[in-house]
């Protein structure tokens, strides 16, 4: 009596599933090593701009501080020609300071979101997940600077229609756009730093307060550092704002800047705030 054939089971399921659909029988290989945290980060920059497609308003009422800067200010001061700019129009001159500080006005506070998010439960959800902490303050960082960055087309649009000569060079926007994120990245993660400090919005609320006006006033956003008194241009030269300010006034303006210098800081300053407000991200939680 003869055995019976042995039949061979397929090897992979793309035979036996052909099209595509081995997905239904077999999941797809998980990302490991150096490619969980950019995606990661992506995912979280992701879920944090679907927050934009549920109220807008914030971007439209942001706008009005930057636009009132730039008429009143910076129109004003252009007529007084009081403040030395070296041949440029101080409303020229002011545009670039303008972007930075809106900015940094809307990263400063970024740490009440995630506050909010711990008394909602939804920051010890994502703590239990896979993702490491270092992923989800960045993914966090760089969706503020992504709203700074919708901001700073906001303020270029209302600089341009005021007049103020900037350069429509595709390159030096792109050097724009990456000065706005990598500012925004630290000033997001300083806000949240101080909130794993601080622990109550009550109190961020009011260091945040208290901490953007000197910044603002400590950068050569305004004004020229060598126009400083002695120990107000020390502040300028640790103040990251100031390194933003030169990089975005050099290559929308075209003036004289320090951009190896300026990229620099400002990476080095995302880095350490990336690192602070992660370590902290802990006691957040708590």
């Amino acid at each position: 009596m003869s055995e019976a054939p042995v039949v061979q089971r397929p090897r992979s399921a793309e035979r036996v599933h052909p099209g595509g659909l081995d997905l239904l029988v077999v999941p797809p290989r998980a990302r490991t090593g150096w490619r969980v945290l950019p995606a990661r980060v992506g995912a979280m920059c992701a879920v944090e701009l679907q927050k934009l497609r549920h109220d807008r308003t914030e971007l439209y009422t942001r706008a009005v501080q930057p636009a009132l800067w730039l008429l009143i200010f910076g129109e004003t001061f252009t007529r007084i020609r009081a403040i030395p700019t070296g041949g440029i129009p101080y409303l020229d001159y002011l545009a670039p300071g303008i972007i930075a500080q809106s900015a940094m006005f809307i990263a400063i506070f970024y740490g009440i979101m995630i506050i909010w998010e711990r008394d909602a439960g939804i920051l010890t959800k994502l703590l239990v997940t896979p993702t490491p902490r270092s992923a989800l303050i960045t993914g966090k960082a760089f969706a503020a600077g992504v709203k700074a960055l919708i901001q700073a087309v906001v303020v270029v649009v209302i600089a341009a229609l005021l007049g103020v000569a900037m350069t429509w060079n595709p390159l030096r926007l792109l050097g724009v756009a990456v000065a706005v994120v990598l500012g925004s990245a630290f000033f997001s993660c300083l806000s949240m730093t101080i909130a794993g400090i601080v622990l109550t919005r009550d109190r961020l609320m009011g260091i945040g307060q208290a901490i953007t006006m000197p910044l603002f006033f400590g950068s050569n956003a305004l004004y020229p550092v060598a126009v400083m008194p002695g120990w107000l241009q020390a502040i300028s030269k640790v103040n990251p704002l100031s390194y933003q300010v030169d990089a975005l006034r050099g290559l929308l303006l075209g003036t004289h800047a320090h951009l190896a210098l300026d990229y620099g800081v400002l990476a080095l300053a995302a880095a350490l705030g990336i690192l602070s407000a992660s370590s902290l991200l802990g006691r957040l939680a708590r």
